[in-house]
């Protein structure tokens, strides 16, 4: 709510009690989507999303964003959850009536609810769906790809000996050093540990990067991928602790500013696709990203932005939609707005 801004919370307050069905519906305000369908909260998930996605369908919606409802507060297995949700969906895509709603996405924000939802979605593949039930299991196909391309990440374990040989006149003064050395190494370690989701998506490139930073500082580095949330542990020298855990932390920020700014760039090619045209005179839409850099520039009503079309640098006028490249030859894009069922 918060981020959707004190627009929708008046709406809410002033629709309070009036709701019908079990919802309200009021506007998208910041959120990147046009109208925002709140629930009244209780424990019949499948019924809820049914009536969703039959309100989206009446009203000629394109599009809607599901979160795992009744996971939160309510403490619902998302097992259980998983299966109400794609049974109402499936249930919804047999109908024959359906003709406006194209596209529902589930939204999961904790990374152990996506084993229960894909196998729900695998249950239903694999008991053979129906052509108009094919576009609900195609939407879980990015994560069977993305479970069998994920490698077992594993850090080579890092052992430096070092050997003292220590001679005295007696045991006791032998023992007396050992105990000295040994007090001398204690004061100098230290342990951190990092837990974060992020962690999970750690690939052969961070992973590269921990064990460049293990051969490199007086640290041995453990990834504890199977905890949830995953860990990264930190021993070593004092110092080199330190300097390590702000390395790793610097890297799990990175995947979680990328993964955020790939979540909104989805959001928004929802909304809005810039195209620039073919050489057939067609047009093809920009890739995410660079469609958010290029709206984004607009909103804040930028002039000019650089971007690269077919790996040439161009400069787009915002204003004029044309884009000129380094030799001056200037082509015009495309901005469409989507119909999301206003």
């Amino acid at each position: 709510m918060d981020a959707a801004g004190s627009q929708v919370a008046d709406e809410c307050a002033q629709y309070a009690g009036q709701y019908q069905n079990g919802f309200i519906t009021t506007q998208g305000g910041n959120l990147l989507c046009s109208k925002i369908i709140h629930l009244i909260t209780n424990n019949q998930v499948k019924s809820q999303v049914s009536k969703v996605l039959h309100e989206c369908e009446l009203r000629m919606y394109k599009s809607v964003a599901f979160p795992a409802i009744g996971t939160g507060q309510a403490g619902q297995s998302s097992a259980k959850v998983a299966d109400e949700m794609l049974d109402a969906v499936v249930e919804f895509a047999r109908q024959n009536t359906v003709q406006h709603l194209q596209t529902m996405k589930i939204v999961i924000f904790q990374t152990h609810m996506l084993t229960d939802f894909y196998e729900s979605m695998k249950k239903r593949e694999d008991s053979g769906s129906s052509t108009k039930e094919s576009w609900v299991v195609s939407m879980f196909k990015c994560k069977e790809q993305s479970l069998e391309k994920k490698k077992f990440m594993i850090l080579k374990k890092k052992v430096d000996l070092v050997t003292f040989q220590i001679c005295g006149e007696s045991q006791e003064k032998v023992d007396a050093t050992e105990s000295w050395i040994k007090d001398l190494i204690l004061k100098e370690q230290f342990e951190n540990t990092i837990s974060d989701e992020a962690i999970e998506s750690f690939d052969e490139t961070q992973i590269a990067i921990l064990e460049d930073l293990q051969r490199r500082k007086q640290v041995t580095i453990q990834l504890l991928d199977k905890l949830s949330p995953p860990q990264i542990k930190i021993s070593g020298i004092s110092r080199d602790v330190c300097s390590v855990s702000l390395e790793v932390q610097e890297m799990v920020q990175q995947i979680k500013s990328t993964e955020e700014e790939q979540s909104k760039a989805e959001l928004l090619y929802n909304l809005v696709e810039w195209r620039y045209p073919r050489s057939n005179g067609s047009f093809v839409a920009f890739d995410k990203l660079t469609n958010m850099q290029l709206e984004h520039a607009k909103t804040v009503k930028k002039l000019h932005l650089n971007v690269k079309i077919k790996n040439k640098n161009f400069k787009v006028d915002l204003n004029t939609l044309k884009a000129t490249d380094d030799q001056g030859k200037t082509i015009n894009l495309q901005r469409v707005m989507k119909d999301e069922g206003k």
